[in-house]
Formats: C-alpha cells, sequence, structure tokens
C-alpha cells in the first residue's frame, strides 16, 4: 500500500510546482533589457587629421577637446583578455589600433565612461577620441 501513497505525493508536489509557475510565466533565461556584451571593435582605421603638421598624430580631431574629455599619456600594456590594452587603470577603448599596441608609450585624449560594458573585465572603459605617440 506505499505505492498508491508515493504516487499521490508524487502528484501533489508536481501541482505545487506548477502552481507556483503561475498563469503566463516564462521559462527561465536572459532578459531581453540586459546589456549586450561588446563582440566587436571599434573601425580601427584611423584617419590622420590633415590640419594637424605632426606625422604621429592619429585619428585626432582638427579642433581642440570639448568639454569633460581627458587626456592620459604612459605606455600601453596588454590586458588579460585577447585584444584589449590599458593605459594605467583605463581599458582603451577605439582609436587607431597600429598606433595602441602593448608597449608603446602614447598620449591619448577621450572620455571615460565607467558604466560601460565590455568583454575585458578590467580597467575602465576610455573612449578613444585622439591618439599620439609621446
Amino acid at each position: 500500500m506505499k505505492t498508491p501513497r508515493t504516487v499521490l505525493v508524487a502528484l501533489l508536489a508536481g501541482a505545487a510546482l506548477t502552481a507556483c509557475a503561475g498563469p503566463g510565466s516564462e521559462p527561465a533565461g536572459p532578459s531581453p533589457t540586459g546589456a549586450a556584451p561588446v563582440t566587436s571593435q571599434p573601425d580601427p582605421a584611423p584617419s590622420v587629421s590633415p590640419s594637424h603638421p605632426d606625422p604621429t598624430w592619429k585619428g585626432g580631431p582638427s579642433k581642440p577637446p570639448g568639454p569633460g574629455a581627458t587626456t592620459l599619456s604612459g605606455t600601453i600594456r596588454a590586458g588579460v583578455e585577447p585584444n584589449c590594452l590599458l593605459l594605467d587603470d583605463n581599458l582603451l577603448i577605439g582609436g587607431p589600433r597600429d598606433l595602441l599596441k602593448p608597449g608603446t608609450r602614447v598620449e591619448v585624449t577621450g572620455r571615460s565612461e565607467p558604466g560601460m560594458v565590455t568583454t575585458c573585465q578590467q580597467g575602465t572603459p576610455f573612449v578613444v577620441e585622439s591618439a599620439r605617440r609621446a
């Protein structure tokens, strides 16, 4: 007589679990409003400003950077993930990839974007507006 009792307990447990889901519940999965991972790098093609005479000036604007822009200088180092470049504690996003390489001493201008989601998992994202060898 233990078999009918076991079947009854199993049916009640299944009914209770089904009731927890409620009507209109969707299966668990990724949220459609979740942040998308960065899957590609910005266009690495550099542009040389014709109004800037310095041949090492790459991707720079022809006018001074706007309010809120910051200039950083130092030696670039590789991050732990592929294609991730760090300057101090800043993760370099964009900029001329032919100039921005590990071991290169540079001066970059851009904006810090601490809320930006990246796949690099280290450093504060810094969107590069212009870069040159230092």
